[in-house]
């Protein structure tokens, strides 16, 4: 009896091993089946995105956006969108993002930035880091403007620039807010204004 015993307990935790053996390569297959990463390198032109584009934005303004390379490029490590500015005197409500870190390339016109307490005008050629869980904002000064704009790690930015763009009416601040919160980040101000 106690040999059948033994061996039933071996049994079992063969059983057991190869089940976990089992899961664990599907869960790997299942995660390069949802992964899109590519392993070529790839160009977007000029005026382009990659996936979307150009992304019209409402309620926080009314500036395009070109994703370049989306964070399904990536694995989600990063994104970036080339985003048109053409709202002069707009920009964002003071947020946070609580999960990443952003990277500003203004290209053409002037901007005003807000990340903490400390502000910065901005201008073509000119590179601003905003840290995840610092308050920040941005204002348009130009009447036109270009800036890259990358995300690290890429988040839910692509689905909120999207749902922005898919709107059918104008935002309340309310609505705004519940997107913000809904993709990652929290509205903690009103939008930064020029002084």
């Amino acid at each position: 009896m106690k040999l059948n015993f033994k061996k039933m307990k071996r049994n079992k935790f063969i059983a057991s091993l190869l089940a976990a053996s089992a899961i664990s390569l599907t869960a790997k297959a299942t995660d390069r089946k949802q992964s899109s990463r590519t392993d070529k390198g790839f160009k977007v032109k000029a005026g382009e995105g990659r996936i979307h584009g150009p992304i019209r934005l409402k309620g926080i303004n009314s500036n395009i956006l070109n994703l370049k390379i989306s964070g399904k490029d990536t694995d989600g490590g990063f994104a970036v969108f080339e985003q048109i500015s053409v709202s002069q005197g707009k920009g964002t409500p003071l947020h946070v993002h609580h999960f990443q870190d952003e990277i500003f390339y203004v290209i053409e016109g002037e901007y005003y930035f807000q990340i903490g307490e400390d502000k910065f005008k901005m201008y073509a050629g000119e590179t601003i880091f905003l840290p995840k869980k610092v308050p920040h904002a941005w204002t348009q000064v130009s009447e036109n403007g270009k800036m890259n704009v990358t995300f690290q790690p890429a988040g839910k930015m692509e689905e909120f620039f999207i749902t922005v763009s898919k709107l059918d009416h104008e935002p309340t601040q309310k609505e705004m807010a519940q997107i913000f919160t809904d993709s990652g980040m929290t509205v903690v101000g009103l939008p930064l204004k020029i002084e």
